[in-house]
């Protein structure tokens, strides 16, 4: 693994989102003197939270800006546990909930399937709606998935790459790669699926996890048979007081262990001398010197900096040619005497229309020939189901946070002029959904936020998109944009943008493979698929 030479005791990660946080943990684990630059006003990026106010300007009650799914918490408690720290030293402390069921589907017939974690549970379920065989086919699938995330998570997934060459250069490395291959890992995800279950909404469930890597579940290699693993057999959790909750504990443990981090603190150059940062200035013309840097920024803003240093990487190692479809994501409260008279009382419900291999064509279509779903696939997110303290009081009203998300495609695939379009599509998705029996959504729903891709766009995501760059081959595994600079000695790269890839347990592990290419040395981790060390309630 190649690591940065000379003088590393000083470093500036630029971002605090999970990446950034995650490489400051490990670094000022490793005895390094770290210093994050925030741009927006508190930490989190995309698990961060909007502040909703009253009348008044008080605070009525803040929601999830971003990732609302969490797997894999233990690489959280990996980075707290460089500087000695768990769930419950934190403040915030961490508490979590594993959900059950994980999700909640519909289905255009009428249909509903809950999906749990428990193989038990799970293959009860699928047996009740699908039938027994569906159920046998389940527990092949389900030890078929673990098999592929075995095999590729602590090599393709947990480790740094220099060369694609990485893939054979020893004698282990060549195997896990031979039996990932035979496993099917770089065949077609779909097919693969459908060989081990044959009831259509089944296969929904185990692969539209693809389109967080931004492929068609058709086109998706099987190696991403990791993720619905992840999402299915890992389970998923939800930590008291939202997902910012996360983001805020790991910035504490941070700052108590000498770590600094100054939000509203926007980047606006690099300071190069040679082959080498010596330090970043911001808007506010405050400079901060260092012997390292970590970039953790959307690959645009990194492009830009880069840029500015006079700094043009070889190769092809910018500029992607396929981002992965975007999203439009609307935010408000709902009153509780509206909302229980709804189909759903999960905390996640998967809310599928009739189309499926439609959608995703329309989504990722190719440049200028992308469309908005026709019979749209959503998914509701209501957090107070699992944390009730989440609750609103609303002009007297109890009520609850409601946020619905709806994929859709990228800018560059449709240049949609979402200023004009955006509140008229939410007014039809919740048309849709109020058909399909959520009643009264439309008159009762105070929308306190709204979503789009120009929204994405404005805060510098690649083609207004929050998932970065698709996972294709040319854009997988060693294929993806590296997270060591060419050109720059002592700056690398850590997000959603670089190796591994997009999603909350890769973008955490993505910083720490930032801190590891800077101390030169593999971080000590703990990381189990449970959260058996996290003391997680089940709900």
């Amino acid at each position: 693994m190649k690591a940065i030479d000379g003088r590393t005791d000083s470093v500036v990660v630029v971002g605090a989102g999970l990446a950034g946080l995650s490489t400051a943990l490990h670094l000022t684990g490793a005895g390094k003197h770290v210093t994050v630059l925030e741009r927006e006003s508190s930490v989190g990026g995309r698990v961060g939270t909007y502040e909703v106010l009253d009348g008044s300007g008080r605070r009525l009650y803040g929601i999830d800006n971003g990732a609302s799914v969490l797997t894999m918490p233990s690489l959280v408690g990996d980075a707290l546990a460089a500087v000695g720290e768990s769930f419950e030293t934190t403040s915030p402390p961490i508490t979590l909930t594993r959900l059950s069921p994980s999700y909640h589907a519909r289905f255009a017939d009428g249909t509903s399937l809950d999906v749990f974690s428990d193989p038990d549970a799970m293959s009860a379920e699928i047996e009740r709606v699908c039938g027994a065989a569906e159920a046998a086919g389940y527990r092949r699938l389900r030890r078929w998935l673990a098999s592929i995330f075995d095999t590729e998570f602590d090599r393709y997934i947990a480790s740094n790459f220099d060369s694609p060459l990485d893939l054979v250069s020893s004698r282990g490395a060549l195997l896990d790669t031979l039996r990932l291959a035979r496993l099917g890992g770089f065949g077609r995800l779909g097919p693969r699926v459908g060989s081990f279950v044959r009831d259509d909404r089944l296969r929904r469930i185990f692969t539209f996890q693809a389109l967080y890597a931004g492929m068609a579940p058709a086109k998706a290699l099987g190696v991403y048979g990791a993720i619905a693993h992840m999402d299915t057999s890992l389970g998923v959790f939800f930590p008291d007081g939202g997902m910012s909750t996360i983001a805020r504990a790991m910035s504490d443990a941070l700052t108590r262990h000498g770590g600094i981090v100054h939000a509203g603190t926007e980047v606006s150059a690099v300071d190069v001398d040679g082959t080498r940062a010596t330090g970043v200035r911001t808007a506010d013309v405050r400079h901060f010197a260092c012997d390292a840097l970590v970039l953790t920024a959307d690959l645009p803003v990194v492009d830009r900096l880069l840029d500015g240093a006079g700094v043009t990487p070889r190769g092809r190692t910018r500029g992607y040619a396929v981002a992965s479809p975007s999203a439009v994501v609307f935010h408000g409260t709902v009153p509780t005497t509206v909302t229980r008279t709804w189909p759903s009382r999960a905390h996640h419900t998967l809310d599928f229309g009739a189309q499926w291999s439609e959608t995703f064509a329309r989504i990722t279509a190719p440049r200028g020939r992308g469309r908005l779903m026709y019979d749209p696939s959503l998914l509701i997110t209501r957090p107070a189901v699992t944390d009730p303290g989440l609750h609103v009081v609303r002009d007297g009203v109890e009520s609850e946070p409601v946020s619905v998300l709806a994929p859709c495609p990228n800018l560059d695939s449709a240049t949609l002029d979402w200023g004009r379009l955006g509140r008229s599509y939410m007014r039809e998705l919740q048309k849709d959904l109020e058909r399909r029996g959520y009643r009264d959504l439309r008159s009762a729903m105070v929308v306190d936020h709204l979503d789009t891709p120009q929204t994405w766009l404005d805060k510098g995501m690649l083609a207004g998109s929050p998932f970065s760059s698709a996972h294709v081959f040319r854009q997988t595994g060693p294929f993806r944009r590296k997270n060591m600079v060419p050109g720059l000695d002592n700056v690398v790269l850590a997000g959603s943008g670089t190796t591994p890839g997009v999603g909350v347990p890769t973008v955490l592990i993505s910083g720490r493979l930032a801190a590891e290419r800077i101390t030169g040395a593999p971080a000590v981790t703990t990381t189990c698929p449970t959260a058996s060390r996290v003391g997680a309630r089940h709900g």
